[in-house]
């Protein structure tokens, strides 16, 4: 089935969350039951690339997940003066990709896709230094680590950063 331009908003209205699988549970569990809820309670807003249906909701073919959030400047691996107080981030909370578009390059495609929207949220008027990302496992860690664009938290090496100026050049 062909895809959406863009991705968009999550809404239960307009899109089967329940049917996405990724094969992670916690990934597709968050997706259909919590990211519309979220979105409406302000803490994390979650965009969808929604296959092109004829009728009825559309299946997700990928989705991701951004909030703000803070972090410990000690802890970030760059080596810069920055203020004593916590340092604003925007946090990749979620990416994932449906089981049946994984290996035609989609995951990259999302990731270049959230990057940019951080970018785009950043310069519309919430500063933030950079983004941070929690990863999953060794094999998503390997994932990220393959664009050569993330550094490991200096406790953390589960734990990714990159500053902004860094994705504006993206």
């Amino acid at each position: 089935m062909p895809l959406a331009k863009d991705f968009v908003p999550a809404s239960k209205a307009l899109h089967d969350l329940k049917g996405f699988d990724c094969g992670k549970p916690d990934m597709n569990t968050f997706l259909s039951r919590f990211s519309e809820k979220h979105g409406k309670l302000g803490l994390s807003r979650t965009y969808v690339l929604p296959e092109v249906a004829a009728s009825g909701k559309s299946p997700i073919a990928a989705y991701f997940t951004l909030a703000t959030n803070s972090v410990v400047r000690e802890k970030i691996p760059i080596k810069q003066s920055l203020p004593q107080y916590p340092i604003p981030v925007v946090l990749m909370a979620r990416l994932a990709v449906d089981d049946r578009y994984k290996g035609c390059g989609l995951g990259s495609k999302t990731l270049v896709y959230a990057l940019r929207k951080a970018v785009a949220l950043s310069k519309a008027g919430l500063p933030a230094y950079g983004l941070i990302l929690d990863v999953l496992d060794e094999d998503a860690l390997g994932f990220y680590q393959h664009f050569g664009l993330f550094e490991s938290f200096t406790d953390d090496p589960m734990r990714l950063f990159v500053p902004m100026k860094t994705l504006e050049q993206i």
